[in-house]
This record gives structure tokens, sequence and C-alpha cells, in this order.
């Protein structure tokens, strides 16, 4: 099967904080199709391609300082299999007065007497709310289907996606690779505290079987590093009953679907990548959204027969 051109623009959003920490920046991905004419010769803008649109959107969130376009290999693979696929770097505040790339947290909100009231992550309406003005422009005019939607996210941006999808009716699916619902102490929470998910839909969790950096943040959460996996105790403690599905990739790392960047973030946690993580959680995750955003029947077929080297846990 031939490789389907996909193409990227730029966008922007306004989301809360102050100038100049209040805008993200959104790279947006879409299948594509080349016309070969001068005008996209001399713009390097492509149109999108008509056969199956308009197409779902998956709005994938990034880890703490970790760049959009970490994801980039991700996010192809994933628009390859006709979705618009969006990530964003947003330069704001995080914790202790510093300043770095993040998805938006709202910690207000993950307290205990606010958990459960409203999103962790108030960025994501306001990309939602740009990716409208922009499906309203050219050259996307049209190209998404803002009525079906998933969310992803690594790490951080995972974690903030599980505590916030239930409050927007079109997200019919969550991915996540690296993330769980444990809550830091800081915020006023017992040790080793499991938050129960903010989904009401299918949701798709992974992780490395070396992940160095959910190892070495556990004194963040009360524990020591040889406490339970906090991402299978989500799998099993903090999700709704429901259509949901663990994938572990032994050997696989923090940064499994992701270019890990050497001068950021806290790459230098991490055990070693002795597999790829990437090709078989991005066909998993491309089966899990045919099956809940398209209703396709192949694709639950496919995923009841999914191995491609996952040990996967259904409930």
């Amino acid at each position: 099967m031939s490789m389907r051109l996909i193409r990227s623009l730029w966008w922007s959003a306004r989301t809360e904080g102050d100038a100049p920490f209040d805008t993200a920046h959104l790279k947006v991905y879409y299948p594509a199709v080349a016309s070969g004419d001068d005008a996209e010769r001399l713009t390097g803008v492509f149109a999108p391609d008509p056969a199956d649109a308009p197409y779902p959107v998956v709005l994938f969130l990034s880890g703490v300082n970790v760049g959009q376009d970490s994801y980039r290999r991700f996010a192809s693979a994933l628009a390859e299999s006709g979705y618009v696929v969006v990530t964003f770097d947003r330069v704001a505040d995080l914790f202790g007065g510093q300043r770095g790339l993040t998805p938006g947290v709202d910690l207000a909100a993950a307290r205990p007497d606010t958990y459960g009231t409203r999103p962790t992550c108030p960025t994501i309406p306001a990309v939602l709310d740009a990716l409208a003005e922009l499906n309203e422009t050219e050259p996307l005019r049209g190209a998404m289907d803002l009525d079906r939607i998933a969310l992803g996210g690594h790490s951080a941006g995972g974690t903030v996606v599980l505590q916030s999808a239930r409050y927007f009716p079109a997200v019919r699916a969550v991915f996540a690779w690296g993330a769980h619902t444990m809550v830091a102490t800081m915020l006023g929470w017992d040790p080793g505290t499991v938050l129960p998910a903010q989904v009401e839909c299918p949701v798709l969790l992974g992780v490395g079987g070396n992940d160095g950096v959910i190892k070495g943040s556990a004194d963040r959460y009360g524990e020591g590093e040889d406490r339970p996996d906090p991402v299978v105790r989500t799998f099993t403690e903090a999700l709704p009953e429901g259509d949901h599905i663990l994938a572990t990739v032994p050997g696989a790392n923090h940064f499994g679907i992701a270019d890990a960047d050497p001068t950021a973030a806290r790459a230098f946690l991490d055990e070693a990548a002795e597999v790829d993580a990437l090709t078989p959680f991005a066909r998993l995750t491309t089966l899990f959204l045919d099956a809940h955003l398209k209703d396709s029947a192949t694709a639950r077929d496919e995923l009841a027969g999914f191995d491609d080297g996952l040990l996967l846990k259904r409930r």
C-alpha cells in the first residue's frame, strides 16, 4: 500500500496566562494531495486530500519541556491513516516559578477539594476553539470533523488528558504513553493516591518496561522506586467500565514514541531503549482510533488479534 502524502501547517491559539506566555503554537498534520501548480510550488502549501474528508481530529499533548517536533514521526504515522493530528508548543509557567514547555496545568483544579469539577488542562478548549477557526480558513476549510475527536498525550500531557477528557463531548477516544493519574503530595493528596480518570470513552494506555522517568519520579508521589507501576494502577483503578486497553512494550522507555532531546526535559533519567516502541504503538493507536472514531469493524477485528510484540490487557 502506498504511503499517503502528509503535510503540515502552523496556527496559534490564545491560552491563559500573561503575555508573552499566553500562546500555543500549533502544528497541524493532514493528508494532502499534490497538484503541481505554481501556487503550490511558490508557497509550499498543499490542499487537503478530499478523498476521506472531513477527517477526525487527534489533539496530542506533549510532555513537559518536550518540543512538539519530537513527536513528528508519531503524528505523521497517525495522519497517514486518515486523521488531522495537532501538536503544540506552549511556553508558560511550570512549578516553582520556572517557565518552560508545558501542556498547561490548572493546579487549583487538581487539589482534593476541586478535582473532578473542571478540566485540569485549560489549554485543551483554547486549542479546540482555534481549530474551529482554522476549519473555516483555507486551505483546511471543512477538512476537520470536530465532532470526532481523540485526545492523546505523552507523560504529563497524557496525565492532563486523562484528567480532562470527559468535559468535551466530541472526544470519543483517549490514548497516552508513559502517563498515569497518580497525583503529587504537594497538592495535598496522600502518598500513592491514584485519581479517578475523568473519561467517558475508551482509553488506550501505553508504557515501556524500561521507563526510567516514571521510576525516577516516585518521591514526587510519596513513594519509593519499588512501588507498583502507576500506569498499571491507573488502568486497573482509575478507569470507569469501558472498552480499555493497556499496552506494555518490554524494553521500551519513557520516550519510546518520541525523539528525545538530550538537552532538555528529563530524558537523562530514562533507561536504555532496547526496542522500538513507536512503530507498534502507532499501529495499535491507529487501530484503536479507527475502531472508536471511524467505527471500523475491520479495525475492531485487528485489535482483537493484535500482537506486534506488545503485551496487551483489556477490560
